[in-house]
């Protein structure tokens, strides 16, 4: 293991967070929030000079391998938490370290699970920060920093990349790998930009607009309001349920779409199938919940809102769906498990995963019929290489075992069946609100400090995609090179 190197990168990403903090200290400094601005002015100065630190450390030895690439995306992560929690702590806006961990995690995370009561009591700058992780950690802090930093290369990269991004396949865009980078982050800013502006037009305020689109960009649902997106009128709740779905959808879709292939766009498999459960989905739940709301215009809204909210695992909410029958909330605890698509913003396991291993389920069953035949996976008409394949199946197995050993880990708290069940789902899959006492109207604040520790290496490995944290437990990963 190359220390050196790793601590460069962290060095590098640290600065990055410092730089961010800046808007939150400028907005804290304009509107007279003394203790937020001394929290952002202490946490950018310790923040910047211990990257400075750590960027000083030089290496040889300039590839990253794998076992490098997958360790500097851990422990970024990990460090960035950390210290992005201390705003919250040095303010006073959550006292406890814990809690403010716990919050700062499901932000990066883009989970959106809180242990707040009430977040319209927050300072303006503290709510600007927490919807702000959600779009840094929607993307990436790895893919900005692989954007903007002049002195990375593409040898070794792509390792990091991996680590990195949600979903079973990663590649380029391009040939060049940071030009692949800065055409994700493009085509992020872009939407971003165009539903602030949208939600602009609607009348709502800036400030909400902005904090709104970073959340749901990252597909991370941190609201700044109690009442979440419900506070607003009809407009804006159907402007933000199309974009959760969009950030739900494969960025290499939005490309082909930007070079006109939209052909090619509309073949891909897995976007097709994310379309037929959001409308199978949400046909289901309407006619399902019919008697809850006044007229079927008001049930297909609110039935519309929240499948696009489990499936893209963004965590807002227009209505308590902990209230519905128990066939919708059996459906929506379904969609959380199996998420939007690869390569987007969001979390849980990914359709493209559950395409493969139902595929594989299929050939093995003719294999077993046929044995001399030859089946091969495709996905949008092309081979799937066995290497995937047996990684899709070596992660759905870890995802089961960390699945059952945190449920009977947070079952010591003894919450109900649904609350604990849906509390492991809801971090394990970053999406945030679950069932029980942990809905759209609840949080996570009654949760012993263990649970909340267990829930929070949920978030980490369920954003990271398990591998790149499980790899921190491995003696070799830590072996010194010769």
């Amino acid at each position: 293991m190359n220390i050196k190197i790793v601590g460069n990168y962290v060095g590098k990403a640290l600065i990055i967070e410092a730089a961010f903090m800046l808007p939150a200290l400028i907005i804290a400094l304009s509107l007279g929030e003394t203790s937020s601005a001394f929290a952002f002015l202490y946490t950018i100065i310790a923040a910047a000079a211990v990257g400075v630190l750590f960027i000083s450390l030089k290496s040889k030895e300039e590839m990253v391998y794998s076992r490098e690439g997958f360790v500097i995306v851990s422990i970024t992560w990990i460090v960035l938490s950390l210290v992005g929690a201390i705003p919250f702590c040095i303010s006073k806006a959550i006292p406890n370290y814990l809690n403010s961990v716990f919050e700062t995690v499901s932000g990066f995370t883009t989970t959106g699970a809180s242990i707040l009561n009430n977040v319209e009591i927050l300072p303006k700058s503290i709510l600007y920060w927490r919807s702000f992780t959600n779009w840094l950690g929607g993307m990436g802090v790895i893919m900005f920093l692989l954007a903007i930093v002049p002195d990375i290369k593409d040898s070794g990269t792509i390792r990091m990349m991996k680590a990195e991004s949600p979903g079973p396949v990663v590649g380029k865009l391009v040939p060049k790998l940071k030009r692949t980078a800065i055409i994700l982050y493009e085509i992020y800013i872009a939407l971003t930009l165009l539903e602030t502006i949208l939600l602009l037009a609607g009348g709502v305020p800036f400030f909400d607009s902005l904090c709104i689109a970073l959340s749901n960009a990252g597909t991370g649902g941190f609201s700044i309001k109690n009442a979440s997106i419900g506070f607003y009128n009809d407009y804006v709740q159907i402007v933000v349920g199309i974009f959760m779905l969009l950030f739900g959808v494969n960025f290499n879709v939005f490309y082909l779409i930007l070079l006109k292939r939209f052909k090619q766009a509309i073949r891909s498999e897995e976007f097709r199938v994310y379309c037929g459960i959001v409308i199978f989905s949400t046909a289901l739940i309407t006619i399902n919940t019919m008697n809850l709301f006044a007229n079927i215009g008001e049930g297909l809204k609110h039935s519309f809102f929240q499948v696009a909210t489990i499936i893209s695992t963004t965590g807002f909410a227009t209505t308590d769906f902990n209230l519905w029958p128990e066939f919708s909330k059996c459906l929506m605890v379904l969609l959380m498990l199996i998420g939007a698509c690869a390569g987007s913003t969001a979390g849980g396991t990914k359709i493209a995963r559950t395409l493969i291993l139902i595929k594989s389920f299929k050939n093995t069953i003719q294999k077993l019929i046929h044995p001399r035949s030859v089946k091969i996976i495709k996905i949008d008409g092309e081979k799937t290489e066995e290497n995937s394949v047996k990684e899709v199946h070596a992660y759905f197995t870890a995802y089961v075992l960390i699945f059952a050993v945190s449920i009977l880990a947070v079952s010591f708290d003894n919450f109900g069946f649904d609350t604990t069940i849906t509390s492991v789902a809801a971090t394990l899959n970053n999406i945030g609100p679950g069932l029980g006492a942990i809905g759209p109207t609840g949080n996570y604040a009654g949760f012993s400090a263990f649970s909340k520790i267990v829930l929070i290496l949920d978030m980490l490995i369920g954003r990271l995609e398990i591998f790149p944290v499980l790899m921190l437990a491995a003696p070799s990963i830590w072996k010194r090179q010769k």
